[in-house]
């Protein structure tokens, strides 16, 4: 069985799509629909912005949307059995699956950036990554500092785990985490604490706009990073995306279910390769590749 899945924040690049616009009219079709959507040349930034630029919320968040779904539309060969994205990469999957038109999700996507953004703004706040530890003394450090907000927000791979919260819980918990045995606690360049509670006013917004959204039943399940398990009715992937926000990306958990459910495939759609990375590691007996 063939698992397709689709990256997250991080994975852009200056240049990103600009192949696929150039080569494959079917894709550019997508390009072009997402400039007029959002009444700005996106594919500008996308193919000659600076990484400053890409590095925009607002920005980056549309730009692997439409990266990832073009791909992944304008391929023949593209029969999911099951799909799953990471954080963002969670509404790619849903065009993916036909759970969401490609207009409407995009209007979503744009609309969380916005959100989350905004957040950041509010609450300023960041994240950072923890090697070398396993997730229970990550789980237990975090649950130590009581007078700060700091949680587990990106289970990406054994031993690799990024938290999220305060800057001075974040500040904390990487201190802690040296002494508890980690190879590196490294403060990440973001411009917030995503999925973690600091996300509550985003999660508000985002909800009102997905309950106005309407949804399809998909053509395959869609693995959500919330509980790590197949959603196939409308009901629980609405309420799934709503919540995960604030809820922990739980991506060593969906893989590892992906591959008991069947998965023998893992096909990467989007910028980059780091997704292929993570499943090796979580799961080394299944091929992984990128969409060709």
């Amino acid at each position: 069985m063939k698992a397709y899945i689709f990256p997250g924040q991080g994975a852009q690049f200056t240049g990103m799509g600009k192949e696929a616009y150039e080569s494959n009219p079917k894709a550019k079709t997508y390009f072009d629909q997402a400039n007029d959507i959002l009444g700005f040349k996106l594919t500008d930034i996308m193919f000659s912005g600076s990484g400053d630029e890409l590095k925009q919320t607002k920005v980056t968040q549309p730009a692997i949307f439409l990266h990832s779904v073009a791909l992944a539309l304008s391929a023949d060969s593209f029969v999911p059995d099951m799909v799953a994205g990471h954080s963002l990469g969670e509404f790619s999957a849903l065009v993916a699956n036909k759970t969401l038109p490609f207009a409407d999700g995009l209007k979503l996507v744009y609309q969380r950036a916005m959100a989350m953004q905004h957040a950041c703004e509010v609450n300023p706040s960041t994240m950072a990554a923890i090697l070398g530890l396993d997730d229970a003394v990550v789980e237990e450090v975090c649950a130590s500092i009581k007078d700060e907000v700091v949680v587990a927000a990106n289970y990406n791979c054994p031993g690799q785990l990024v938290i999220s919260g305060s800057i001075k819980g974040i500040d904390i918990a990487c201190e802690k985490m040296k002494a508890a045995g980690a190879k590196r606690a490294m403060p990440l360049q973001v411009g917030g604490a995503f999925h973690s509670p600091l996300m509550e006013p985003a999660r508000k917004e985002l909800a009102a706009a997905i309950e106005s959204t309407t949804f399809n039943n998909p053509t395959c399940p869609v693995y959500q990073n919330v509980n790590a398990a197949p959603s196939v009715t409308v009901a629980d992937i609405k309420k799934n995306l709503i919540a995960q926000l604030t809820a922990p990306v739980r991506w060593t958990q969906s893989v590892n279910q992906m591959t008991a459910d069947g998965a023998k495939k893992y096909i990467e759609c989007g910028p980059g390769k780091v997704l292929q990375g993570l499943v090796k590691k979580i799961s080394p007996e299944v091929e992984a590749q990128s969409l060709v």
